[in-house]
């Protein structure tokens, strides 16, 4: 590799320098929360479509029973989150869309206590994601388009005591700032497009 061999403009100055966020095996350096899991599905591909598994029986990621099930979706450019269980794990697997999951370990004996860790749910990669109770989660949708998934939480729904407690998005009390998932839009105003 040659080297620039010039001086730069002061823009050099205001740089940071980009970080790995994998190995060269492909292996993620962030952090994780401690109970987190994630996987991708076994997937099916012929002339005809496309199959891919969502429970093919007890593993790691299905070490509790499948007790209860539901759909849900995330409109584009859309949040949902913060919420938090204190009773059930979530086991969230994405059907179509594209969407990161934001975790804070809030729990005080967890060794990963205080951890912010991003998931990204994809249909070419991970699709899977297990959240474990005292964790709090948000689902950001930055694509332009709704995200579809379905959640097999470890307990039923209890409507007369729902399980989940709920912090604003925007709360102080965790830290991380939803703005740096949104990308900067440029207007005619500010581009000269």
């Amino acid at each position: 590799m040659t080297e620039l061999t010039g001086p730069l403009d002061n823009s050099y100055a205001a740089a940071t320098a980009d970080t790995a966020t994998v190995t060269k095996d492909g292996r993620r350096l962030e952090s994780r929360i401690d109970g987190v899991r994630t996987a991708a599905s076994v997937v099916h591909s012929d002339h005809r479509g496309r199959v891919y598994e969502i429970y093919a029986g007890a593993d790691d990621f299905w070490s509790e029973p499948i007790v209860y099930c539901y759909a849900f979706t995330v409109r584009a450019n859309q949040v949902k989150g913060w919420g938090l269980h204190l009773e059930k794990h979530d086991r969230y697997t994405l059907i179509s869309g594209e969407l990161t999951t934001v975790l804070y370990d809030a729990r005080l004996e967890s060794p990963t206590h205080g951890a912010v860790q991003r998931v990204t749910l994809s249909e070419q990669g991970v699709r899977r994601l297990h959240i474990p109770r005292g964790v709090w989660h948000m689902n950001i949708n930055v694509s332009e388009r709704e995200t579809h998934l379905i959640n097999h939480p470890t307990e039923v729904y209890h409507h007369e005591r729902p399980d989940r407690l709920l912090l604003p998005w925007n709360t102080s009390e965790i830290p991380f700032d939803v703005a740096t998932m949104f990308p900067v839009q440029l207007t005619a105003a500010v581009c000269d497009c």
